[in-house]
């Protein structure tokens, strides 16, 4: 019959507890309750153990004190020049390094700042569907009369104005979305503007209103020719239009009516490097990147009621 409790044994336990294996649910990315209860109920009789230990062997028996020191194992390591490289992590980042560098480059300037804000994404928004019909014009060598694509796509906020550099355009688009040419009717180019309150688009003027939800509203649209005059949409005529794959793909949603598109042919650029190229182009032509508002989207009555940004 063991006549001697040791702290230290019971200190050994509460250690035990604490070091416990915690499981976990990958699918869900958090701990298994069950391991936490089993955790709860470990502590629990560790307690009772400590509680009871006294009056239960309190005649004969000894309870042996225990120290508990803490040896530091932790160093502060300034990292900075006075570390000197190792060639092997050097020879290993020499093909990345390069790439890391270009992103850091100035590829044009932006005259005035660039928000995702508004209808149609904001300035954002026209900024990088300008480049996508741009350089989908050029590919195709033909008219291209409206760019459309999802905001979503767009993973940042704003861009401040001055020097524009590669990283931001990466920060802005950072998936292999590629372009893609449609040939649509003027029926299912209708039904494509109306989303354009929501998303981005170029090539096409906008008439909206603000709902009782503080939402913009599709009222009308009609396409901008060359010198920026509205154009009647004919339900009968087939139009060139340039899109992401991605709304393609999706097949269903607000995007359905891309599937009854005809003659897709896909441009084999991302929107990332159609959005760079289209920046270094008006960069050599000696233009600036305008963050001006246009009225490629035209308010109908009052604004929304309220400041806060709809939901």
């Amino acid at each position: 019959m063991i006549n001697t409790i040791s702290l230290r044994n019971l200190c050994d336990l509460c250690v035990s507890a604490v070091n416990l294996p915690v499981e976990f649910d990958h699918r869900r990315g958090a701990e298994v309750a069950e391991v936490s209860q089993r955790r709860l109920r470990i502590w629990a009789s560790v307690i009772v153990l400590m509680v009871l230990a006294i009056p239960v062997f309190g005649q004969g028996t000894a309870i042996q004190p225990c120290k508990l020191a803490a040896e530091p194992r932790a160093r502060l390591l300034s990292v900075d020049d006075s570390i000197s490289a190792d060639p092997n992590v050097e020879k290993i980042i020499a093909p990345y390094s390069e790439r890391v560098r270009e992103l850091s480059k100035v590829i044009g300037r932006l005259e005035g700042g660039l928000a995702k804000s508004g209808p149609g994404a904001g300035t954002l928004g026209n900024f990088v569907s300008d480049a996508i019909r741009a350089q989908a014009k050029a590919k195709l060598g033909k008219p291209v009369v409206l760019a459309i694509m999802n905001t979503g796509g767009l993973r940042k906020n704003d861009i401040a104005a001055g020097e524009l550099r590669a990283s931001d355009i990466f920060e802005l688009l950072p998936f292999e979305n590629a372009l893609i040419a449609l040939d649509v009717t003027g029926e299912q180019l209708g039904k494509l503007l109306q989303l354009a309150t929501r998303d981005a688009q170029s090539g096409a003027r906008i008439h909206f209103k603000y709902n009782d939800r503080d939402r913009p509203e599709f009222i009308s649209g009609k396409l901008l020719g060359e010198n920026g005059n509205e154009q009647e949409i004919d339900p009968n005529k087939t139009y060139t239009i340039v899109t992401i794959d991605y709304l393609l793909r999706l097949g269903s949603g607000s995007y359905a009516v891309l599937q009854e598109a005809k003659n897709p042919t896909p441009l084999n650029i991302t929107i990332r490097d159609a959005v760079m190229n289209y920046v270094k182009s008006e960069t050599t032509a000696g233009r600036a990147i305008s963050g001006a508002v246009d009225k490629r989207f035209v308010q109908v009555g009052p604004g929304p009621k309220s400041t806060e940004p709809p939901r």
